[in-house]
């Protein structure tokens, strides 16, 4: 009986050992070697020069991320002009395999232009407010100059 049940234990261990080794590959599946890694960064690293010694283009604003060669560009630019230069300079370059421009153009003002403040806009705002029964309590009315 303890041959049998020390036999069963054996079988179980050797059969269960090919399952444990698996398990380090499907950690791994869907990533980037390490040399892809190293790779990606490199190409991160020389778009993101490429657009800070372009004058058209502010690198400061620009974000690069790639993986397995696809990269992407996400942040914020002062006009359109500015995302299609972006796109290319690194549609241009080597090992870039596909490109995904997500920067967004910004508007309301031009960089450099500075910000507004309250005394540069005046405006004048009334309240209209219903109560439960329908009757008007004031009137909202906002004239902006």
């Amino acid at each position: 009986m303890k041959i049998k049940l020390a036999g069963l234990i054996l079988v179980a261990s050797l059969a269960a050992l090919p399952l444990s080794m698996m398990t380090g590959c499907a950690v791994t599946s869907g990533r980037e070697s390490a040399g892809e890694y190293v790779d990606d960064k490199t190409m991160s690293t020389k778009i993101k020069t490429a657009l800070a010694r372009d004058p058209e283009v502010k690198a400061h604003q620009v974000n690069v991320t790639t993986f397995r060669g696809s990269v992407q560009l996400a942040g914020f630019v002062d006009s359109q002009a500015q995302k299609d230069r972006a796109t290319e300079i690194i549609k241009n370059m080597e090992g870039v395999k596909e490109l995904h421009n997500d920067l967004v153009v910004a508007t309301g003002r031009a960089s450099g232009d500075p910000l507004k403040t309250d005394t540069d806009t005046e405006i004048k705002a009334e309240t209209k407010i219903k109560a439960e029964d329908g009757t008007i309590k004031g009137d909202v009315d906002v004239d902006k100059k």
